[in-house]
């Protein structure tokens, strides 16, 4: 057999494994149940938002909370030294309703995260048994609350609910880089170890929506345990994992909905801020490296040359049809699952090459310390 066959056998098996992982991931990650099937709560919510320079965004995120189903929730801001007119509307939007409230701005200290810096202060302010942190560009959807708050019900262990909103994309570029979360995260956590042991490997969570119970979250210690990082969506569930609390995670599809970034090289600049330090280890990154090559760029590669040469090979054709069969076919169910651009499904095999070039580009910036977002630059401990 053929260097190219033998390779193609192995670049099967490294689609064929995560495919179904995620197939069986995307029946166990289920939405929240309808808000008119959800019992009230007596729970106090608190709502924290980080904002800086966030006036195109900030009213409708406030509104959208405060419509969430269920009445005793306080929405705490906090302006990060903003130069735009987000003071004047977050005065107004107090003037206007007692349950949305500022937190008064500090100085950023040395060693930490913006984002993580302002969410620990909310999180200190905040007078609720539950705190939601989440950012100004997501919109919830009417009853969100509600239906959260059913999820947390009956289970006392519960420290962290994390769901992903609906990510919009507007442009193709968007659509190579946004869709692949659902790709990844769904391809390769084990998410019925996620919800058997407490493993803090064995989870994972989205910034846009982490719903901790405040005990929990300030037995791990809050976003100070990690008040370097840029990546709060792996670590908060983490540190709330290794303080003896689970995770886990909701489909939040129709639970809320973000734009997360408008164009490629903005995409590929908000995801590089994090992407490796949300691996983690060089390893995981060598390893997705080649799997993304070998399992997910060369089937497209053999078929293409197929294709050019009008040659038949006896093992990597058939095999390389299989893969990349397979490959669509996830895509197509993720797409119409999460409601993601269509035009993510043939661009799978650029959108695959984009994001692996990301990653090495985020390692690049994590070792020479050039981290940043909206101006501020995280050190390479961060990681």
């Amino acid at each position: 057999m053929s260097a190219i066959g033998i390779l193609s056998i192995i670049g099967l098996a490294m689609v064929a494994i995560p495919t179904t992982i995620a197939l069986v991931n995307v029946g166990r990650l289920k939405r929240a149940a309808p808000a008119a099937d959800c019992p009230d709560s007596e729970a106090l919510v608190s709502c924290c938002i980080p904002a800086r320079d966030e006036a195109g965004n900030l009213e409708a995120c406030v509104r959208s909370l405060l419509d969430g189903g269920h009445e005793r929730i306080e929405v705490l801001v906090y302006d990060d030294e903003s130069t735009d007119e987000t003071p004047e509307i977050l005065a107004r939007l107090g003037e206007e309703d007692s349950r949305v409230r500022a937190v008064g701005t500090r100085p950023l200290p040395e060693g930490w995260n913006g984002k993580q810096h302002a969410c620990q202060r909310m999180g200190e302010a905040a007078e609720g048994s539950w705190l939601l942190f989440t950012d100004a560009d997501v919109r919830f959807e009417r009853g969100w609350l509600r239906r959260t708050l059913s999820e947390t019900r009956d289970r006392p262990r519960l420290g962290l609910l994390s769901a992903f909103p609906h990510e919009l994309t507007g442009s193709i570029g968007e659509a190579l880089f946004v869709p692949m979360i659902h790709v990844l995260l769904l391809g390769y956590l084990p998410m019925g170890g996620m919800r058997t042991t407490l493993q803090p490997a064995a989870s994972a969570g989205c910034g846009q929506f982490l719903f901790a119970r405040r005990e929990a979250w300030t037995e791990s210690g809050g976003h100070a345990a990690f008040k370097d990082s840029m990546h709060d969506g792996i670590k908060l569930p983490r540190s709330i994992r290794t303080a003896g609390w689970q995770s886990d995670l909701v489909d939040g599809t129709d639970l809320c909905r973000c734009r997360m970034y408008h164009g490629f090289m903005e995409s590929f600049r908000g995801f590089a801020k994090n992407g490796y330090e949300g691996l983690g280890s060089i390893w995981i990154l060598l390893l997705i490296t080649v799997i993304h090559l070998v399992g997910h760029l060369l089937p497209f590669g053999v078929l293409a040359w197929c294709l050019a040469t009008g040659t038949w090979l006896e093992v990597a054709t058939p095999i390389s049809i299989a893969s990349v069969v397979m490959m669509l076919g996830l895509r197509t169910v993720l797409a119409v699952r999460y409601r993601q651009a269509p035009i993510g499904v043939p661009l799978h095999p650029i959108a695959v090459l984009a994001t692996t070039v990301m990653q090495w580009w985020s390692l690049r910036l994590h070792l020479r310390g050039t981290r940043s977002w909206r101006g501020r630059t995280t050190s390479p401990s961060g990681g």
